[in-house]
This record gives C-alpha cells, sequence and structure tokens, in this order.
C-alpha cells in the first residue's frame, strides 16, 4: 500500500531537471544604443565647430587647403576681439599669438582674421595693423562662399 501512494504523489524521490542556462549576449540594445548615439553626435558635431557667431561676408574665392589647426583672430559686432573662441583685449593679442606660434615652433604661421560684415571695417584693420607690426606675414581674412549669383 505504501507503494502505490508515491506512485500516486508524483514519482517520489525523482527531482525535475532545470532548463540549460542560456548563454547568448543578446546585442540588439546594445546596437540601439549606439545607433541613437551615432545620430547625436552626427547632429551635434557641427554645431560645436562653429566658434564666435558671426555674419561673414560672402565672396567667390575658393578656400585653402590646411592639414593643422588654425589660429584664428575673430571681431564681432561689438568690436570684441576672440582668438581661437577665447574673449581677449586688442592689446593681448598680439603676446598671446607669439606665445602660441613659439609652442607650435613655427614663427611662419597662418593667422585666418574673421570679421563680421556689420563690424567697424576700422576695427578689422586695426586687429590686422597689430598682427602685421608684429611680424605675422600670413595673415587671411575669412568670408563665406557667395550664395546664388
Amino acid at each position: 500500500m505504501a507503494m502505490n501512494m508515491g506512485a500516486a504523489s508524483g514519482g517520489g524521490g525523482r527531482r525535475r531537471r532545470r532548463a540549460p542556462v542560456m548563454a547568448e549576449i543578446n546585442v540588439t540594445p546594445m546596437v540601439d544604443v549606439m545607433l541613437v548615439l551615432l545620430i547625436i553626435f552626427m547632429v551635434s558635431a557641427p554645431l560645436l565647430t562653429v566658434g564666435v557667431p558671426l555674419d561673414l561676408p560672402q565672396t567667390q574665392a575658393k578656400s585653402l587647403d590646411q592639414d593643422k589647426e588654425p589660429l584664428t583672430v575673430s571681431v564681432n559686432t561689438k568690436g570684441e576681439v576672440f582668438l581661437n573662441n577665447t574673449a581677449i583685449g586688442v592689446e593681448e593679442l598680439v603676446p598671446k599669438l607669439k606665445a602660441i606660434t613659439d609652442a607650435r615652433g613655427g614663427a611662419d604661421e597662418r593667422v585666418y582674421v574673421r570679421g563680421d560684415r556689420k563690424v567697424d571695417y576700422g576695427t578689422v584693420m586695426k586687429v590686422m595693423g597689430r598682427l602685421s607690426s608684429a611680424g605675422f606675414r600670413r595673415v587671411a581674412l575669412v568670408t563665406e562662399v557667395e550664395q546664388g549669383s
């Protein structure tokens, strides 16, 4: 009788086997996150390259090829001077530029001057005059490509 009761209750001493552990890595969530990050960086990267917001004049000149990041001096509509996105006084411009060019090891460094189209012409010429008198011979004006003419 005891034997019948054990068989009726489900097998007595037998244990159920567990399902094997899944050893595969699900990469779908990682791919989704990477695609979202890619889109975010593609959208935000062009916004990070713009330094001082200026309304540059337009010309039909071609752009210059350069392999390293140029030194840029910008003059906004208020007459404020910026050296590579950092606001500085006109008096500080030449010493800081000389320090940067000495650190780069080249006295023949090209300096780009960006002046807003609405800025006073004399302000831009004052900046260019200081650069020229300090010995910077490769000074270039930056413009935008002319649209639809």
